[in-house]
């Protein structure tokens, strides 16, 4: 029998009513979204149960409100099934991190609200952006943003996502240049993303500064599985450590390609994605084929998971 991670997504796999089943049919997931409520003193509940979808879309609001919809499904995985390893992409590793019992719930999701609020205000709105960079390679991509940025403007890798799959991050001029010149890199195509700032790009170190002052105040414990960090994709337990790379995560790439690698090299062979939508599946498979990936999103995606033989 192989091993199990629980996986949870971030930013971009929000939606209006993710995890309104769980809310309405289970006590224990309604009282997550109550903890959320009462943490941070406003009905956030609101916002992801019922929108409307630009006050969800704001930062500030994105990243509590997946964190919330990742713990309240997660509280009814948990019962039946227990991990070998967490990890999450981006935002997505505060819920790992509430999953592998480093901090509570409440401390997470006042956290991530802070951290939201931090990189909106990082970048004056426009001076900012990011954008996807389909078929490229990875090492080619990494030369041309270093010689885009010496020559126009600020652009870095931001998330390393999947084989052909790389997100760009930086100035307005820097990423409007790799959009221009992605060939070079042999991109197939550069899709301008949507997004409030160049996250992932040391053009947040305003954010992390500010993050850092936040961390420092919240109680952590050692992780009771091992997270594997966005920043190394390598395992990390120490409290001291975790609490370093959360706010390195902030302007640093998220090396997810290279963490799902690291978990199949280790015995992974089961992935379950705990949270909105199916993204994580979707890059995970395309990185590996072989391997058994399962979205829990709902009720009936959660029931569904025990009733496969492979769980």
């Amino acid at each position: 029998m192989g091993k199990i991670a629980f996986v949870f997504p971030g930013q971009g796999a929000q939606s209006v009513g993710m995890g309104k089943d769980a809310y309405e049919r289970s006590e224990r997931a309604r009282a997550v979204f109550a903890q959320a409520d009462a943490a941070l003193g406003f009905a956030l509940s609101d916002v992801i149960l019922s929108g409307p979808e630009e006050a969800l879309k704001q930062t500030a609001n994105t990243q509590p409100a997946l964190l919330t919809a990742s713990a309240a499904l997660l509280e009814l995985v948990r019962d039946r099934l227990q991990p070998d390893y967490v990890a999450g992409h981006s935002l997505g590793e505060y819920s790992a991190l509430v999953a592998a019992g480093v901090m509570t719930f409440e401390d997470a999701v006042r956290t991530v609200r802070a951290r939201g609020e931090f990189m909106e205000a990082a970048v004056p709105g426009g001076q900012g952006a990011m954008a996807a960079v389909l078929g490229a390679d990875r090492d080619r991509l990494a030369e041309l943003c270093a010689a885009v940025t010496a020559e126009t403007g600020t652009v870095e890798l931001a998330n390393v996502n999947c084989p052909g799959q790389i997100v760009v991050s930086g100035s307005a001029s820097g990423v409007a240049a790799v959009v221009e010149r992605g060939k070079e890199a042999g991109a197939k195509r550069v899709i301008p993303l949507e997004v409030s700032g160049p996250f992932h790009s040391s053009l947040m170190k305003p954010a992390a500064q500010r993050l850092e002052a936040v961390l420092a105040s919240v109680a952590m414990n050692d992780a009771s599985v091992p997270v594997v960090a966005n920043v190394t994709a390598r395992p990390v337990t120490k409290a001291a450590d975790i609490r370093g790379l959360l706010s390195e995560q902030v302007v640093s790439p998220v090396l997810w390609e290279d963490t799902v690698m690291w978990l199949i090299d280790q015995g992974v062979n089961r992935f379950v994605e705990i949270g909105s939508g199916s993204v994580l599946a979707g890059l995970i498979k395309k990185t590996d084929k072989s391997v058994h990936v399962h979205s829990v999103n709902s009720l009936e995606t959660l029931e569904a998971l025990f009733a496969e033989d492979a769980i």
